[in-house]
């Protein structure tokens, strides 16, 4: 028999037969296993140096999506500007991983410099209309039920791609979403240029997101919320983070009346 399932029944046992309490509502226990690789956490000095390396532009504040959203990349670079709610600091992410949807924050400080991306992409927009080019892939089903969507701004990608392509589906010219080796390059080189010792990534900035989050007092049921994650198991894995980390815990040396050395 499993050792997980004998400390089940002893657990049941304890609390059925010992304390008297009945647990006939609480549904299969779910243990939370402490995965074998805990994920890359950077410090928020980490975060904030990785940011100031990164150059401005379109990368740095994708990153700063990944970090203060707790977005995947994919997710980032697949963003429309309707999903962009800034009067109630929210974003919106439609068929994220497994097919989910959900909202997440939009940070506040991120408000102003979304706006003068935009409007820099939307004067790129009109003048790819302009010139005949100017419609924005869009799933099947929504193409076929508002065929001039694919024009429309606000079903433009809030990172598009400095250069137009011929989609392979259709053959038409358009301008598809930003590249993810160019983030996830422009994210080494910062990490590169600082004295980061840690594997930093863009996935890095999320998994930062959901531990700072922790540190800050966020129940793991609301961060599970926020990251779309199925199970509460892989958001466990944050949890366990901070037990290694023993955030607040001392060395016995430091508390000596005097310099041991």
């Amino acid at each position: 028999m499993r050792a997980e399932v004998v400390l089940d029944r002893a657990l049941i046992f304890l609390y059925e037969q010992v304390l008297e309490i009945e647990l006939d509502d609480i549904g299969p226990l779910d243990r939370a296993d402490r995965p074998k690789r805990l994920p890359t956490v950077l410090s928020r000095e980490e975060v904030r140096q990785l940011f100031a390396a990164l150059s401005p532009g379109p990368n740095r504040l994708t990153a700063h999506l990944l970090y203060g959203s707790g977005l995947r990349l994919s997710e980032a670079l697949r963003l429309r500007v309707k999903e962009l709610d800034v009067g109630t600091s929210r974003l919106h992410v439609w068929d994220g991983k497994g097919g989910t949807d959900r909202t997440t924050v939009l940070p506040e400080r991120l408000h102003g410099p979304l706006r003068r991306h935009l409007k820099t992409v939307k004067a790129q927009h009109e003048a790819d209309c302009a010139d005949g080019v100017g419609g924005v892939y869009l799933p099947d089903a929504i193409a076929e039920k508002y065929p001039t969507a694919k024009t429309e701004w606000r079903w433009q990608y809030v990172f598009p791609s400095t250069t137009l392509s011929e989609d392979p589906r259709s053959g038409a010219v358009r301008r598809h979403h930003r590249s993810d080796s160019a983030v996830q390059r422009a994210v080494k080189k910062a990490a590169d240029a600082t004295d980061i010792e840690k594997r930093a990534t863009c996935h890095t900035l999320r998994h930062s997101f959901a531990t700072h989050r922790l540190q800050d007092g966020t129940d793991v049921r609301t961060i599970q919320k926020l990251l779309a994650h199925e199970q509460l198991r892989t958001t466990m894995q944050y949890v366990h983070v901070l037990e290694q980390s023993d955030d607040g815990v001392t060395s016995p040396l430091d508390t000596l009346p005097e310099d041991p050395t």
